[in-house]
Order: structure tokens, then C-alpha cells, then sequence
């Protein structure tokens, strides 16, 4: 029966690199017992911010098996985003490199509904639910159990071969399947994530408060306008990619070679002030399909009007 648990998973796993991701590992779909305690202390402490609804279907969002009747194995896969090319003013708000593209969650779902169907094709017989990012599912906790990867003291997960520009998307199945391991953490001594961040979001290792994440304020946060205003931005228009641009792990990220996270014509050449006069057609042009077009002009038009009141004094060339 091992065996035949072993080709199975393998099977999976082959049609996963197949499809483009580019790790895949499986784990048992059971009660995150360590990862519930320290959800439970975050949320307490009001890190989430205006997430509110990181506080809703706490057990299920701590528990895979209650997420689909029957729930046996979930399986993580992994899908690298990082650039080939990086934004070419370097006075230009900065946006983070997973926006580039299309929306990871449509990139990612038309793969996972693939994946899927092909797990269809071995049992004959499976139910199933596809996530990523799109659930109340701590996907990174599973990846992590799945051997994907290691948490890293700046919450990213972060990968020995890959370092930690990729994204996640997971798959649970009410049938039993060979599991991984969980891998060590390599972060050692290593507080550079740490020590970069602008805001201080990085409390402590592990721990991360949304409230001066810039991340969190240029995407989440489009109500409480009085404090993103007085957080530095750091020149950051959507997202922040600080803590792990200085990732010793990242010198190993290599350039993805999927056309959907190719960045629309120009994008990439916009100078400074191209930026700061991004209309809502041209918007729409660059992000409609892509992760900012979720966030919304209105919201992006804010972020570059906050980044202009804290440049005044360096305006762009």
C-alpha cells in the first residue's frame, strides 16, 4: 500500500512540474497545532490590522480536514515570479515584482484545476477544493509541513533552491497520498530582513505587525488614509519587497519563464513622472488583469499622491 501511496504522490508531482510549478510537496490534512497558538496570540494583539477577516472561520482556517468532507492530504505547489527585468527609473515608485503580471490567483487556479483533474484521472473517484490565497487556509503553514520550504524570520516562506520570490497554491483531497517532510530552517543568525525594514513591521522574528506593514498600507488598507499619510513608503507604490530584496536566499532566485507574468508593454520603462501622472485609462491598460487592478485607481492614485508629499524635496528628474 506504500508503494502505491508513493507512485501516486509522484505521479502528482510530475504532472505539477509538468503544468510549471515549480516544487510541489503533500502533507496530511489535520489540525495546524502550533501554527493555531500563534494565529490565535497575532490576532489578539490586533496585528491584522483592518484584515478583519483573518479573524473569521478560525478552525477551519487552522484545520484542512474541515475544509472538505473527508479531507486526507493537501498538496502545495510553488510557482516562481521573479523578473527578468526590474523597473528602469530608479526615482520611479516602486511597485512589488509579483504585480508585474497577471493575477497570480487566475495564474495560478487555471493551473491547480488542471492538476486536479489529472488526480481526478488516477483515483477515477475524488472530491476536491483548489485555493491560493483565496480561502480560510494558512497555505503557508501547509507548504511549509509539505518540505516547500522553511518560514523565514521576515513570514515569507523561503526555499533552498528558490529563495522567495514564489507564490503558493494548494489543493485538498479526500484520498491518502505518500506525505513530505517539513525541511529545516537555514535562516541561522541572519536578521538583515529585520534590520531593513523601513517601518519596523518586523517585530521579531516570525512576528509581523500589518498596522506598519507598507505592504498592507498600500494594498489592504484604503479607508484609514490618516495613517498611511505619516508611515514612510519608502518610494513604494504597491506592496514592498524590501525584506526580502536583502535575503541572502534570494541571491539564488532565478527569472521565471511564464509569459502570463510578463509585465504589460512599457510598464517597466514608466519614469517618475509618468507615474505621478498615471491616469485611470492608462491604469486600466497596465493592471486590469494584473493584482493592482484588484486594489483599484482610486486606491494607487493615493499611494502616488502620499509618495509625492513625502518626496517634495527630491522631485523627479
Amino acid at each position: 500500500m506504500d508503494d502505491l501511496l508513493h507512485q501516486f504522490a509522484s505521479m502528482i508531482k510530475s504532472e505539477a512540474q509538468r503544468l510549471g510549478f515549480n516544487a510541489c510537496g503533500i502533507s496530511k490534512a489535520e489540525f495546524l497545532e502550533q501554527d493555531a497558538i500563534r494565529l490565535k496570540e497575532w490576532l489578539e494583539n490586533g496585528f491584522n490590522g483592518d484584515m478583519r477577516y483573518m479573524e473569521n472561520n478560525f478552525e477551519k482556517r487552522t484545520d484542512p480536514s474541515k475544509l472538505l468532507p473527508g479531507a486526507q492530504s493537501v498538496i502545495s505547489v510553488s510557482l516562481n515570479y521573479y523578473p527578468s527585468k526590474a523597473q528602469a527609473d530608479r526615482y520611479a515608485p516602486v511597485l512589488a515584482r509579483y504585480a508585474y503580471g497577471k493575477d497570480y490567483h487566475a495564474v495560478i487556479k487555471k493551473r491547480l484545476f488542471l492538476l486536479l483533474a489529472f488526480i481526478e484521472n488516477i483515483f477515477q473517484k475524488v472530491n476536491g477544493r483548489v485555493f491560493t490565497d483565496s480561502g480560510p487556509l494558512l497555505e503557508k503553514a501547509c507548504a511549509a509541513r509539505a518540505g516547500l520550504g522553511w518560514p523565514g524570520k521576515n513570514t515569507t516562506l523561503i526555499s533552498k533552491q528558490f529563495g522567495s520570490f514564489f507564490l503558493i497554491g494548494t489543493i485538498i483531497i479526500d484520498k491518502e497520498l505518500h506525505y513530505d517532510r517539513p525541511v529545516r530552517d537555514y535562516c541561522g543568525t541572519c536578521k538583515k530582513c529585520l534590520e531593513a525594514c523601513p517601518t519596523g513591521a518586523l517585530l521579531q522574528p516570525h512576528i509581523i505587525d500589518a498596522r506598519r506593514c507598507i505592504a498592507y498600507h498600500t494594498i489592504e488598507n484604503r479607508h484609514n488614509n490618516d495613517h498611511i499619510r505619516v508611515l514612510n513608503l519608502s518610494n513604494r507604490v504597491f506592496g514592498c519587497d524590501i525584506c526580502q530584496e536583502v535575503c541572502p536566499w534570494n541571491s539564488k532566485a532565478i527569472p521565471h519563464n511564464l509569459e502570463e507574468f510578463e509585465p504589460p508593454a512599457g510598464l517597466l520603462d514608466m519614469t517618475c513622472s509618468e507615474w505621478h501622472n498615471l491616469s485611470e485609462v492608462e491604469f486600466n491598460r497596465l493592471f486590469k488583469k494584473g493584482a493592482p487592478g484588484r486594489t483599484g485607481y482610486i486606491t494607487i492614485k493615493r499611494n502616488l499622491e502620499v509618495l509625492k508629499s513625502q518626496l517634495q524635496e527630491r522631485k523627479c528628474p
